[in-house]
């Protein structure tokens, strides 16, 4: 990853789950908790790819998981960043331009889902059994709602400020590409060629002019 990607990257994740734990989490609303972390991940992977989406989101995963009041085995929600980061990056369009919202937030509800669903089954696998007594249906369906009505205000400015970031050095190339090739054309077609060419044509009338004016007076002896 580039050192850009990655300061970005590490500033978006800093303050998403500063905002996660210290706000959304003590809203206390119904159900699941807005995962603006996750919004993140999906946003800066729906610009630079899911091999940087796995990064991303394995490392947002982890400080997830580290950050207090956590109280789940470290790796865990890494594990389910990393997987929907990679999936979400295959969603990357090929241009990098979205023509529409309709993509985005359908790969914001199908991660929603997804991650619901890997956390609890990869709890399962541990013997962790919360999501059994929240209610896995009920929980599925508020992280769905949450950030969907989140991600509106979310996913659009980060991925604005990736592809602004991302966009410098390659600005930068491409305008001195350009300016090279105005060069060249300058050189091999335009101005310079072009004022050779005139003077040369300048001296060959010139000299025509001289064998006339020669011709004129030679004329006028004889006479």
């Amino acid at each position: 990853m580039r050192f850009n990607r990655m300061l970005l990257s590490a500033t978006l994740v800093v303050v998403a789950l500063v905002i996660q734990v210290s706000v959304l989490a003590r809203l206390h609303l119904p159900g699941a908790v807005p995962d603006l972390v996750l919004l993140t991940v999906l946003a800066l992977a729906m610009v630079y790819g899911h091999v940087s989406g796995a990064l991303i989101g394995f490392g947002a995963g982890l400080l997830a998981d580290l950050a207090p009041p956590a109280d789940h085995a470290a790796g865990r929600y890494a594990l389910v960043l990393c997987v929907i980061g990679y999936l979400a990056g295959l969603a990357k369009p090929e241009n990098g331009q979205l023509k529409s919202a309709t993509g985005p937030m359908t790969v914001v509800v199908a991660a929603a889902v997804g991650s619901t669903l890997l956390y609890a089954g990869v709890g399962a696998l541990v013997g962790d059994t919360a999501a059994r007594h929240v209610g896995l249906g009920s929980l599925l369906f508020t992280a769905a709602l949450y950030d969907l009505l989140l991600a509106p205000f979310v996913v659009p400015v980060l991925m604005a400020l990736a592809r602004r970031a991302e966009s410098n050095p390659l600005s930068e190339t491409s305008t001195t590409a350009t300016a090279a090739d105005v060069s060249a054309g300058w050189l091999s077609s335009g101005t310079g060629l072009r004022i050779g060419r005139q003077r040369g044509g300048l001296r060959v009338k010139a000299a025509k002019a001289r064998v006339a004016r020669a011709g004129r007076i030679k004329g006028v002896k004889r006479l």
